[in-house]
């Protein structure tokens, strides 16, 4: 069949990808040999309100090659593909939709809210899985999990098949419970003021924000002073005062309320004499202000502000390591929106409370320390900007901010200048790093809260030892090192949500009972199970009755035994319990996805045989939020008498960097760079994007996306087109015969593009056995483009005009079976343009996505062929060569001489003369003793030609061109070297215009090499 001019991407993507669904080309197991080994890859899960981004189109380009080269070797494939619930995205989503409509989500009950979420996801939580398919991904897509599938609602909408998720979660954290891995605690969290809820650090992003540093006095307490000494760097004494305070700088003067100390560091001698006494916090009523103690640490840096640090436990993530190590209480001044504090006792009772503790005139615990609200009564309600405000300005008012003399410069009317000083509080301008939530747009307050956490400290060993050991690679191996110090240094992990959406805690409370009591004296305790019948059950069977009522929170509880005035109730009368409001992280339902999709624990032999998993690709900035919690979660949940290499949830896992432009620029909205896959695969196609994925894909590297690389790539796939349709043209395609196998060839150009072929399918497993995915595709760009397209078609076209039928056959045969093979190759990397080819040149036993990857190796190199091929080659792009670089007009023939030439150089070019004078345009060659005069110089092995030139060209002229662009390019780089010698300019530009400023001098150094090279020719030939 004779094929379009072109490939239509747009219209055959859809239908060749409806043919593969169809013929169930993608199923686990497909394609798989007898007793094949598994290989399973899991996708990370994108985000049920996801859409596709380049983040995407890279990583699952990069699965997808690996699953489908796999499937064509004959293993037992899986790509098992899913959605994560995305607790704050897809809540934000639904209330958004429902803000259209005038309404909030608490104007719902929470089954109804939860099941507007589920009605959302039914109409639009497939969208990321159908874009997917745009881009070629092979996933069993019927095989779709959902990490809340089974959960109370679910529809089972676009995940029918998935496997109960919610059951294996909630199953995990009660085992983790019972056995001492979780537990509710006191910790600082980061805590999103818009949503309510803690949330991770990876949904924090960090932004440099303008900002500024306040400095305030702290009196010394009963009015005490010390001589205040500061020196030089040679010791000599610069500044020696009396001070009645010490004075600290702040970001935030409005959490000077919750202070509970202030620290120097321990070598710092200007506060030695008052370290250990006490300091006054210098807001709030004077009568009440609390003293706090003057203490030693080494976080603080004497060399920044002050060297005096207030110690803000309950608001900072440093203060409250320091406060841990000090016993320091840490005091909440914030609500869960972020304002200040307007509950509690008055300001002057909690006080003078927090005073006695301080003193260690009262007991204190954690609850009643958190309970406190020391917030003064003028500050309380307000927002913390708000606050920050009245707080400056009243420590101003009274005297208590550090001033500084600061002269200025005026002009009076008559426009002369004159210097005037006034003394002002010493307030820095500087940036300052500010975390916001990536969602809601809001700073983010670190907040002492009540949150569930996972002990990971014992379930990090098994972790660390797996990838110590080799069990688990990490590519590339930078990233072990960061694997390392995360989990040697490893907190515990907060894994609650204040949200609706999402696995809900498997934890009720109610009061404990004892002896047939219910003890309503004490406070109320957990139960800790995987259902509310399965509470009921554990009830009953200890108090013989099942009549038990469920409550919306503690309060309802409480008031079931209000009127109660001993210390406990008989057990037979109707028990109350109240359900934990809060939902499990994201990340912590995630972190089961290899065994949660495999159907675990209910999982059968055809789905735990892929367990454990073979190979995650993923981003490099989740190898702690994701990667290293799958493996402490496997390895703790999977039974533990089971082999180290039967728990891990992987053995390899390949990490890349973000997808960054052209110039290495992080894409961002605000910046206008973004890059949307889909346009680029609506306008190139998906096996144009998916090469330029490949090809960028080196282990470790920048990950830079440039369109033109995507519309060269679009190109090559052009260009293996071009050459079925010459191929088309020489007969040597009929749809009605089989394909070629490879043949047994005489003629020299025929056994040479064998041998290339065998080591192109050498180098290509080679490298993606090495996960070089880039090698992979640039060994393919070089051979298919290079070998195939421009030398061996080329080179084919005497022998299809040849009259020997058997030479013309064999070169049919030989450039059939080659073509087949660069259509194998490359079916992994941009299978698109490869199956509609292999459809469209012959009967095919099987889809080219089934076909079998070839095993052929080096056997196949005939070491003369290509010995003799190489020489004919080499010796082409040399005559070519020196015709650029002296300006020969290109359809000039000219004549050639040679002056040396050995046996072997004379039979090569004896055999390929034709070739050779048609494709370097060549009309003669003669052999002489000697060049003559106004002769180039042509090097190959074994030869020595020349190319007369004085009649063809101006050598004069040709030099006089050449210099002058040589001149051009000097100054080009004499600016460009000067940039990069400066050591200002390579140290505040940005990253991406140093890089770029070397790139230009690499390419112009390039360039100009090349131009002294061909003035050099110039000059031997004069």
């Amino acid at each position: 069949m004779a094929l379009d001019k072109t490939f239509d991407a747009a219209e055959a993507e859809s239908r060749l990808y409806k043919a593969w669904e169809e013929a169930d080309c993608f199923k686990a197991g497909a394609n798989a040999k007898p007793e094949a080994s598994t290989y399973c890859i899991m996708i990370p899960p994108p985000n049920v309100t996801g859409v596709l981004h380049m983040g995407h189109a890279f990583n699952n380009t990069l699965q997808d090659i690996l699953i489908r080269w796999k499937r064509m070797q004959g293993f037992d494939t899986l790509w098992q593909p899913g959605t994560d619930h995305a607790g704050i995205a897809t809540q934000m989503v639904v209330e958004r939709e429902l803000a259209k409509e005038g309404k909030k989500r608490t104007d719902f009950s929470r089954p109804d809210f939860l099941a507007k979420i589920w009605e959302w996801k039914e109409q639009s939580g497939g969208t990321i899985i159908e874009q997917l398919k745009r881009l070629g991904a092979s996933c069993d897509f019927d095989r779709t999990a959902f990490t809340m599938a089974g959960a109370a609602g679910d529809t089972r909408t676009g995940h029918e098949n998935s496997p109960n998720f919610h059951d294996a979660v909630i199953k995990v954290f009660v085992e983790m419970y019972n056995k001492g891995l979780i537990y509710r605690g006191k910790r600082l969290v980061n805590w999103d003021p818009h949503f309510e809820t803690a949330i991770s650090d990876l949904e924090v992003e960090n932004i440099e924000t303008p900002g500024h540093m306040w400095h305030f006095k702290y009196p010394l307490a009963g009015g005490a002073t010390y001589t205040y000494i500061e020196k030089d760097e040679d010791g000599n004494v610069t500044l020696e005062e009396e001070r009645d305070y010490i004075s600290i700088a702040t970001t935030r003067p409005e959490t000077m309320l919750g202070d509970g100390a202030v620290a120097v560091h321990p070598s710092d001698e200007r506060y030695a004499p008052i370290v250990g006494m006490l300091c006054e916090i210098p807001v709030g009523p004077k009568a009440q202000r609390r003293l706090i103690p003057i203490i030693t640490d080494e976080y603080p840096d004497k060399d920044f502000g002050s060297g005096a640090v207030k110690i803000t436990g309950a608001h900072d993530f440093n203060d409250y390591q320091v406060a841990k190590r000090g016993g320091i209480p840490m005091y909440n001044l914030m609500d869960t929106k972020a304002n200040m504090r307007s509950d509690g006792a008055p300001y002057v009772e909690e006080a003078t409370t927090a005073q006695a503790i301080a003193n260690g005139e009262a007991e204190f615990t954690e609850a009643s320390i958190a309970a406190m609200n020391l917030v003064p009564e003028e500050y309380r309600g307000l927002t913390r900007e708000e606050a920050r405000k009245a707080v400056i300005a009243d420590i101003t008012a009274e005297g208590l901010a550090v001033m500084v003399t600061e002269t200025k410069t005026v002009k009076d009317e008559d426009g002369n200048e004159t210097e005037v000083s006034e003394v002002v509080p010493y307030v820095e301008a500087k940036p300052i790093m500010q975390p916001f939530g990536d969602r809601s747009k809001v700073v983010i307050e670190p907040m002492l809260t009540d949150q569930w956490f996972v002990e990971t400290d014992k379930i990090v060993g098994p972790a660390l030892d797996a990838v110590k050991d080799g069990t688990v690679k990490i590519l590339p191996e930078s990233g072990e090192k960061t694997y390392y110090h995360w989990l040697e240094n490893i907190e515990p992990w907060c894994i609650s949500r204040q949200l609706w959406w999402g696995h809900q805690i498997p934890v009720w409370y109610g009061y404990e009972i004892e002896n047939d009591k219910v003890i309503i004296e004490n406070e109320l305790i957990p139960y800790c199970y995987a259902s509310e019948e399965e509470l009921i059950e554990a009830i009953e069977a200890k108090v013989n009755h099942r009549n038990i009522r469920f409550h919306d929170d503690a309060t309802e509880v409480h008031a079931q035994y209000e009127d109660r005035t001993n210390g406990s109730v008989n057990a037979s009368e109707t028990l109350h319990f109240y359900r934990d409001p809060d939902v499990l992280d994201t990340w912590f339902s995630s972190g089961l996805w290899p065994i949660g999709t495999l159907g675990w624990p209910e999982w059968s032999e055809d789905t735990s045989k892929y367990f454990p998993t073979s190979t995650l690709v993923t981003g490099q900035d989740i190898l702690f939020f994701w990667v290293a919690r799958m493996m402490m979660m496997q390895m703790a949940v999977l039974d533990q008498d089971l082999p180290v290499e039967q728990r891990i949830p992987f053995d390899t896992v390949y990490l890349h960097g973000l997808v960054r432009d052209a110039k290495g620029k992080k894409m961002s909205k605000s910046t206008g760079n973004v890059v949307d896959p889909l346009e680029i695969i609506d306008e190139y196609g998906a096996d144009a994007l998916r090469f330029t994925n490949a090809a960028m894909a080196s282990l470790g590297g920048v990950l830079k996306l440039d369109m033109q690389r995507i519309a060269g790539y679009r190109n090559f796939g052009t260009k293996l087109w071009n050459a079925v349709n010459f191929a088309n043209f020489n007969e040597v395609y009929d749809e009605a015969k089989p394909g070629y196998s490879c043949p047994e060839a005489k003629a020299a150009v025929n056994q040479w593009i064998i041998g290339e072929t065998a080591k192109v399918r050498v180098e290509v497993d080679a490298a993606l056995e090495a996960y070089r995915f880039n090698d992979a595709a640039l060994s393919l760009y070089a051979f298919v483009w290079g070998k195939v397209c421009d030398w061996y078609i080329e080179l084919s076209k005497p022998l299809f005009g040849s009259d020997d039928e058997a030479v013309i056959a064999e070169t049919r045969q030989t450039l059939g079976w080659v073509l087949d093979q660069c259509m194998v190759l490359l079916h992994p990397i941009m299978p698109f343009i490869t199956e509609e080819l292999w459809g469209k040149t012959a009967k095919r036993d099987t889809m080219l996505v089934h076909q079998d990857w070839p095993t052929y190796g080096l056997e196949l190199v005939n070491e003369a062929a290509d010995t003799e091929m190489t020489w004919v080659i080499t010796t082409i792009e040399n005559i070519r060569s020196a015709r650029a670089q002296m300006n020969v007009p290109a359809g000039s023939k000219i004549p050639m001489v040679v002056t040396q030439f050995d046996d072997a150089a004379r039979a090569a070019w004896e055999a390929n003369e034709t070739m050779i004078k048609k494709l370097a345009r060549v009309v003669s060659l003669d052999q002489v003793e000697s060049f003559p005069k106004g002769c180039a110089s042509v090097a190959a092995p074994g030869a020595s030609f020349g190319l007369p030139l004085a009649d063809i060209i101006d050598v004069d002229a040709e030099k006089a061109r050449l210099e002058k662009n040589l001149g051009k390019l000097a100054k080009e780089l004499g600016g460009l070297r000067g940039r990069l010698k400066n050591p200002k300019f390579v140290a505040s530009a940005p990253d991406e215009v140093v890089a770029e400023a070397r790139e230009n001098l690499a390419l112009r150094e390039e360039e100009e090499a090349k131009l002294q090279d061909a003035l050099s020719r110039l000059q031997e030939i004069e």
